[in-house]
């Protein structure tokens, strides 16, 4: 069974300093619907102007991710962590018994756009752990490259959690097909593009709900970025 949420019917906010667009309840935002996925609770498709940015705020026992689609963000932590995440790197926190961070736009004159994503950790009060690492172009090009993941293989980021992370970039003839193991769900977001997936046209913003089904296969893509979250 394929559930497609359509880009457009997201939860909006707008603060001035920071437009997103909500895919799942959050903050002022909420829909009974759309609480979250499984493991998935939150992606928050964001755009901060220039110079402005999340100040220093606390979390505990979230999986959180960056993924930078354009710009870059710069990072801090309470555990000594700073760093500058641009497009191509995943950066993987894993917020456990509790830490403080924050976020801004590196640039003092462009935006940055970039996705928002948490996941309900396995366990609870965890200690608290940071990653980030790049992942070129090629190995994307017309195939799902494993960035995220539960035990670390493929030289992938390790979560805690009982999910996989692929990212795969499509444009013209380029295809590419993903199998889901038995039991498992999938939450599926294009990042950026047009695509094609199991004949459903998809577009920039779009998320899909993947149950009941194994194949998936996406072509026809313009200049399109997807991303799979792979859950048991």
């Amino acid at each position: 069974m394929i559930t497609i949420r359509k880009a457009q019917d997201r939860g909006p906010s707008n603060l001035g300093w920071l437009n997103s667009k909500h895919t799942f309840s959050f903050g002022h935002y909420y829909d009974a619907q759309y609480m979250g996925f499984e493991s998935l609770r939150v992606i928050n498709d964001d755009h901060v102007k220039a110079g402005m940015g999340f100040g220093t705020h606390p979390h505990e026992n979230m999986e959180i991710i960056s993924y930078v689609l354009d710009g870059a963000l710069a990072h801090k932590d309470s555990m000594g962590n700073g760093s500058v995440i641009k497009p191509g790197e995943v950066q993987l926190m894993s917020a456990g018994s509790g830490i403080t961070h924050s976020e801004y736009n590196h640039s003092k004159t462009d935006e940055v756009h970039f996705l928002q994503i948490w996941f309900m950790p396995n366990e609870r009060n965890l200690t608290p752990g940071y990653h980030q690492k790049y992942f070129d172009d090629s190995q994307k090009r017309g195939q799902f490259c494993l960035v995220v993941s539960a035990d670390g293989r493929n030289d992938s980021l390790t979560i805690n959690q009982n999910m996989d992370m692929s990212v795969a970039l499509f444009n013209g003839n380029e295809a590419a097909n993903y199998e889901l193991a038995d039991n498992h769900k999938a939450w599926v977001h294009i990042a950026r593009g047009d695509v094609t997936m199991n004949s459903h046209k998809l577009k920039a913003g779009d998320g899909v709900a993947v149950e009941e089904t194994s194949e998936l296969d996406f072509a026809d893509g313009n200049n399109a970025e997807v991303i799979i979250f792979d859950m048991a």
